[in-house]
Order: structure tokens, then sequence, then C-alpha cells
């Protein structure tokens, strides 16, 4: 099974927002922009920036975890410039 780690941007909030997923980007990204109420309902200008594939769960979470703990608007723009 993939699994993604996405990266997503706000214009409006001029906010990332990072997460992971097993189903489709397109579809995950529906959902953020749709009514509910979590974090990224704030916003309803979420654009993907930014994509991983990982072979399973544990690595995706992982590197999630990992980007979050850098704490760093430039960690995040050099891996959406980094992807090219």
């Amino acid at each position: 099974m993939r699994y993604l780690v996405y990266i997503l941007y706000s214009e409006e909030l001029n906010r990332f927002y990072i997460g992971h997923t097993r189903e489709s980007i397109n579809e995950r990204l529906r959902k953020h922009l749709s009514a509910h109420s979590g974090y990224t309902s704030k916003a309803k200008d979420w654009i993907l920036k930014y994509t991983e594939t990982f072979d399973c769960k544990k690595k995706a979470y992982a590197r999630e975890l990992y980007i979050k703990k850098q704490k760093s608007v430039k960690f995040i723009l050099a891996l959406i410039n980094s992807a090219g």
C-alpha cells in the first residue's frame, strides 16, 4: 500500500499544514477543503505544495513528525523547492 506525506499551504492564513494519508491526495485535499471541525477548516484556499511517497504508514508518519519537529518555514520551503 502507498502512503503519502503532504504539505498544504493557505495564503489566507499564511500557514503550512503537514499531514499523511493512504488515500488519494485529491480526495484528502477535498476533505481539507470541505466543512469540518479540524485545523484546516479555518481556511478554504489550501493548495497542495509537496508530496513524498512511502511504502508503509510507519515511515510516512515518522517523516510527517520529522518535518513538523523542524518548526521551520525555511525547511518546508527547501523541501518544496527541491521537488521542483
